[in-house]
C-alpha cells in the first residue's frame, strides 16, 4: 500500500511517500480503507517532535510509528477474529492524539478504540474535518461551566479548534466575540459570531476592560497577563499552548490559590466522548466543519508545509 512514512524528527522535508506492507487485522481489530485524513495541529508537534513533552508519547529520540497520522474517515474493508461491533462496508471514522498511522491507504484500529460510525449522508472529507478541532475545542469548553449569559472571546476563531468551538458555544447560545483575519470576518459571522475583531487593524486585548467570563486562546499567541484585564473578577483565561516559560501548566495553581481570576489549562480527554459530541450536532444540523484545501496524498509536503505556515482557515484534508 502506499502510506507517508518518517524515520526522525524533522520538517516536512524528512516525509517520504512509498510503498510499504499492508497490515491485517488481528483479534479484535478492523482493517480500515482510508478515505481522508487532516493534516492539524497535533500532526504538527508530531512531525516536529515540539514541544518536547509529546515525545513522552511518541518515542524519545526517534518517531515509534513509521507512518504518521492521527485520524481517518473511511471503510471497514475487513475484520479480525472475535469482531462484533463493526462489519465489512461500515463507514467509520476515528481520531489518537498520539497517532494513528493513519497516512496511508490501509491503517489497523482495535473496535475498542476511538472509532464510531460515520453519520448516513456525511462525506468523508467533511466528517474528518469534525475531529481534531472539536476535540480539543470540547476540552476547553468542558473545562469550565459556560451559562447562556456569558460573553466568551476567542482568539484565533478561524483555524480548527477556533471555529469549532465558535460553533459548539454558539450552539449553546452563548455570545462569542471571534478574533480573526480579514478575509474570514464573513465566515466568522455566518459561523454565529456576536462581534468580529479583525486582529490585522486591531489589538483585541485593547478591547475594553472586565468584557468577559472566558477568553479562549484558541492559537496560543496570546498570554494571561495581556488578557487578564479583559476578563470579569471570577473570569477564566484558557490557551491551547503551554505558554512562555510553560507558564501554562504553573499559572492555573498559583491564581487558584491567589483567587479572582483564573487560568486552567485544557488536558485533552475522553475522545470517543468529542466524537460522539459531533455526531449528534452534525445530525441536528448544528455543526458546519470548515475546510481550507485539500491535498493528495503525494502532495503531502507540500500540505504540511502550508498548516505550519500558520495561515490556513479550519482544516485542511488529505485524500486518498
Amino acid at each position: 500500500m502506499k502510506a507517508v512514512t518518517r524515520t526522525q524528527y524533522g520538517s516536512p522535508d524528512i516525509l517520504e511517500v512509498k510503498e510499504i506492507d499492508k497490515p491485517v487485522p488481528g483479534k479484535g481489530e478492523l482493517l480500515i480503507r482510508v478515505r481522508a485524513t487532516t493534516v492539524n495541529r497535533t500532526d504538527c508537534g508530531i512531525l516536529l517532535g515540539k514541544p518536547n513533552i509529546i515525545r513522552a508519547f511518541t518515542g524519545l529520540i526517534t518517531p515509534t510509528d513509521l507512518v504518521p497520522g492521527t485520524d481517518f474517515a473511511g471503510e471497514v474493508e475487513a475484520v479480525g477474529s472475535g469482531v462484533t461491533k463493526f462489519k465489512e462496508g461500515d463507514k467509520v471514522w476515528g481520531f489518537n492524539d498520539n497517532g494513528l498511522s493513519s497516512w496511508a491507504e490501509y491503517l489497523v484500529i482495535n473496535e475498542k478504540s476511538n472509532v464510531i460510525p460515520i453519520p448516513k449522508e456525511t462525506l468523508f472529507e467533511e466528517i474528518v474535518a469534525c475531529i481534531e478541532g472539536v476535540h480539543y475545542a470540547l476540552n476547553f469548553i468542558n473545562k469550565v461551566k459556560v451559562n447562556a449569559n456569558d460573553k466568551v472571546l476567542i482568539n484565533g476563531a478561524t483555524g480548527a479548534i477556533g471555529s469549532a468551538m465558535l460553533q459548539i458555544l454558539v450552539h449553546m447560545g452563548i455570545d462569542v466575540t471571534a478574533v480573526g483575519n480579514t478575509k474570514n470576518l464573513d465566515l466568522l459571522e455566518s459561523l454565529g459570531a456576536s462581534k468580529v475583531v479583525n486582529y490585522e487593524q486591531e489589538d483585541f486585548t485593547k478591547l475594553p476592560e472586565g468584557s468577559f467570563d472566558f477568553v479562549f486562546d484558541a492559537v496560543g499567541k496570546s498570554r494571561f497577563v495581556l488578557c487578564e484585564h479583559l476578563l470579569k473578577p471570577n473570569g477564566t483565561y484558557i490557551s491551547s499552548e503551554l505558554g512562555e516559560g510553560l507558564e501554562n501548566t504553573y499559572l492555573p495553581l498559583l491564581t487558584k490559590l491567589k483567587g479572582g481570576k483564573r487560568v486552567k489549562f485544557p488536558f485533552p480527554s475522553d475522545i470517543k466522548g468529542s466524537l460522539n459530541y459531533i455526531n449528534d450536532l452534525l445530525s441536528k444540523g448544528a455543526f458546519r466543519p470548515v475546510i481550507d484545501r485539500t491535498y493528495s496524498i503525494d502532495d503531502i509536503k507540500q500540505a504540511y508545509t502550508y498548516v505550519l505556515s500558520g495561515e490556513k482557515t479550519g482544516n485542511v484534508i488529505i485524500e486518498y
